[in-house]
């Protein structure tokens, strides 16, 4: 039965647990930020890696863009950008899960209110500019997507796109500026 209070409290006990997740995540990403730019060894994997911790904090900052900057200058931009993008996209899973979790963290935020009203009317569009921006109020929107219930794949696919974009363009801005210098 839809309605029935089992259901309720399966729901009730999903959104518990992957808030639990993001919170875990976040919290253990941020305390390893220092360590991330080791994975740089392991070329484009240790890159997807990067990014998807750097991008799998929930609001908490760690280090991403920068790295892959650097990372351009080093590997095939191209390269670079997609295995960022990818890892970037998987991380911002941690964002779609809190919102599936609840709003009640960020609801009555203003910041908030005007990106549920954006994914509403918008969705695809809003998650692909938002993501290919660097800005740290994506994990807001990622939010909004899980609160609206954006089809999971369709919030990747979008947010992939961006990330790839934005990741892409980071990696050729930093094998540019590498190549000022040479």
């Amino acid at each position: 039965m839809p309605g029935s209070p089992a259901n309720h409290r399966y729901l009730l006990i999903a959104r518990i647990l992957a808030l639990l997740v993001v919170i875990g995540i976040s919290v253990y990403i941020f305390s390893i930020r220092e360590q991330a730019e080791r994975y740089a060894v392991y070329g484009y994997p240790g890159i997807f890696l990067i990014s998807f911790l750097a991008y799998a904090t929930v609001i908490l900052p760690a280090p991403g863009i920068a790295v892959i900057f650097g990372m351009g200058a080093v590997f095939n931009p191209l390269g670079v950008g997609l295995a960022a993008g990818a890892g970037a996209t998987l991380g911002e899973l941690t964002g779609y899960l809190a919102g599936f979790s609840g709003q009640a963290v960020v609801e009555h935020s203003q910041l908030y209110q005007r990106l549920t009203g954006w994914m509403s009317k918008y969705g695809p569009v809003t998650i692909f500019i938002l993501a290919l921006l660097p800005n740290p109020f994506f994990d807001l929107a990622g939010v909004a997507a899980g609160v609206l219930k954006m089809p999971l794949f369709k919030f990747l696919g979008w947010c992939w796109l961006g990330e790839t974009g934005k990741m892409t363009l980071f990696a050729l801005l930093g094998a540019g500026t590498i190549n000022l210098f040479s």
